[in-house]
């Protein structure tokens, strides 16, 4: 249920995230073609904090529940979706922000799970990739989330990622999640 609160990321296993993220239901955004009815008046800002009309939502449970209704059209733009309207929303990077990571195993058995700015619970795997972006101000870490939209993992998750690569030696610098091996440097 989008309105309640999250659970707790620390005190749950991985086995649970997985089971959370699993039963998390979303509105069926994708088939929804509304005409579309102009701007939101609605901000996402880089560090994860939505906005309307230049002042901050304050309601964790409104943020939330935007969230489910979230969208990336084709031509890259970002809109709120309804079976009946479709309201552009500004992002400034990207929707969600990748705020705390939880590992389990190690090597190629490792798993990797992520709590988003949200309370959304994304494992890292096949269907939810890790990439690096290289920009003039540094690597953007970002995670595949769900459709067209991801989220930027924040500079303190991405630094323990960077000591978990670093510790064992994988060339490129790298981490598995679920089988699959997610290098730490921006692609070639």
């Amino acid at each position: 249920m989008p309105n309640t609160p999250p659970p707790d990321f620390a005190s749950l296993s991985l086995a649970e995230i997985a089971r959370l993220a699993e039963e998390h239901r979303l509105p069926p955004v994708e088939s929804w073609n509304p005409a579309h009815c102009g701007d939101s008046e609605m901000r996402i800002a880089r560090d994860g904090t939505w906005f309307h009309q230049g002042s901050p939502i304050g309601r964790p449970a409104m943020v939330r529940l935007f969230s489910t209704i979230l969208r990336r059209e084709a031509d890259g733009r970002f809109v709120l979706v309804t079976p009946v309207e479709k309201l552009d929303i500004a992002v400034e990077d990207a929707p969600f922000v990748a705020v705390e990571v939880k590992v389990e195993g190690e090597g190629e058995a490792m798993r990797l799970a992520f709590r988003l700015n949200t309370g959304d619970l994304v494992v890292a795997g096949p269907e939810h990739p890790l990439r690096i972006e290289a920009r003039d101000d540094g690597p953007h870490p970002y995670l595949a989330v769900r459709g067209a939209l991801d989220a930027l993992i924040a500079r303190t998750v991405y630094y323990e990622l960077a000591q978990l690569a670093l510790a064992r030696e994988n060339v490129p610098p790298g981490v598995w999640s679920q089988g699959m091996f997610f290098p730490l440097e921006p692609a070639a």
